[in-house]
């Protein structure tokens, strides 16, 4: 008999150990190859920090799937396995998708890619998780909808993917943030695919995990002038947006009907990736309204304004990881009693309204500071 949690257990286990082997050495080939991040008046870090580390992500989230699902089958676990088959296809083309982000990633690190080309690969990664099956069919209430049609299902499902895979790059700002983020989107998607009984999936998402743990450590703790310092670059901020988001969709089609009944599904999916999908669209609106171009990067994320009410990265990093629990917390708590529309509305008055205060002490603070210099 298959043991799910020691599966999900192992697979974490195995990718962390793996990611924590491949992440030195990464490094050590950066500095031999001088491929570092390069510092401008936009960014945050001093000195050279490679930016190569999402190069560990997909090789390592593969491996211990593959030595964890090969395990099973090895000791007679097949018959428990074909209960699950129906979520093959799904994973099959997800792997197909997320190796493409990968690859694009790759190159955009070390050569530079035209946002055009990964807006392409960004379309065709969506296509293929369409192509699996695995789309956006059911929105469980959000905006008073339920089932949607096909074709509408299909746009809805190519916009995530898009959207979501931009919001986790983009939100990459300070040390730890994205994939801090990632890491508690991922848990909380584990633990209700399990609760859930779809046990591939959680499967998935602890591999992830397990990815994450050792780079976050490099990434906050890891010290540049010692060269132990690494950023996951596009490639992995594109490898973990594409998995999140197919998580997100997948929670949409968990199978159990207790957990359909218990909690709304389209909340489960949509609250572990509210700041950074919130943010992106409150950083664009900002962007046209201050007549600038919105796809060229600014100092107007959430954690610039932290940081320029004077927190440091690790208590601006707190804060926000703290912040997408509560997020998620509250909406799971309240998603069976409150209508979906309501709940999200809701969530995006409470984050327009921090903004507004954030920005305000912003003020205040620059006021103040001001002042001091010409006494």
């Amino acid at each position: 008999m298959i043991n799910w949690i020691a599966n999900d257990f192992i697979a974490l286990l195995i990718a962390l150990v793996l990611t924590g082997i491949i992440i030195p050495q990464i490094l050590l080939i950066a500095f031999r190859k001088k491929l570092f991040d390069d510092v401008d008046e936009r960014k945050i870090h001093k000195g050279v920090v490679p930016r190569l580390g999402g190069i560990a992500f997909l090789p390592s989230i593969l491996f211990s799937l593959a030595v964890v699902v090969g395990w099973d089958l090895r000791l007679g676990g097949l018959d428990e396995w074909s209960q699950f088959s129906y979520t093959l296809i799904p994973m099959f083309f997800m792997i197909s998708a997320t190796l493409l982000m990968f690859l694009v990633g790759i190159a955009d690190d070390l050569v530079g890619v035209r946002y055009v080309a990964k807006f392409i690969v960004q379309i065709l990664s969506a296509v293929l998780i369409i192509m699996s099956g695995m789309f956006i069919d059911d929105l469980f209430g959000f905006i008073w909808l339920e089932k949607l049609p096909i074709w509408l299902g299909i746009l809805a499902t190519g916009f995530a993917v898009v959207y979501v895979v931009n919001a986790i790059n983009l939100i990459d700002g300070i040390d730890g943030l994205a994939s801090g983020l990632s890491t508690v989107a991922l848990v909380f998607y584990a633990i209700a695919f399990y609760i859930g009984g779809e046990y591939v999936y959680s499967m998935l998402a602890c591999a992830t995990v397990g990815t994450l743990f050792p780079f976050f450590y490099f990434n906050v703790f890891g010290n540049a002038s010692k060269r132990k310092k690494i950023f996951m670059g596009d490639t992995g901020a594109l490898t973990t947006g594409m998995i999140l988001v197919f998580c997100a969709i997948a929670m949409l089609h968990v199978q159990g009907q207790a957990f359909s009944t218990e909690y709304n599904p389209f909340v489960l999916a949509i609250s572990p990736l509210i700041i950074p999908c919130f943010d992106v669209v409150r950083v664009y609106l900002h962007r046209v309204r201050a007549h600038r171009n919105p796809f060229l990067p600014d100092k107007c994320h959430i954690h610039h304004k932290l940081l320029a009410l004077g927190l440091n990265q690790r208590a601006a990093l707190c804060v926000i990881l703290l912040w997408a629990i509560l997020f998620i917390i509250v909406n799971v708590s309240f998603s069976n009693l409150i209508n979906p529309t309501i709940l999200i509305f809701t969530d995006i008055v409470i984050w327009t309204c921090v903004n507004i205060i954030l920005s305000r002490c912003i003020r205040a603070r620059e006021k103040r500071l001001n002042v001091h210099l010409f006494d």
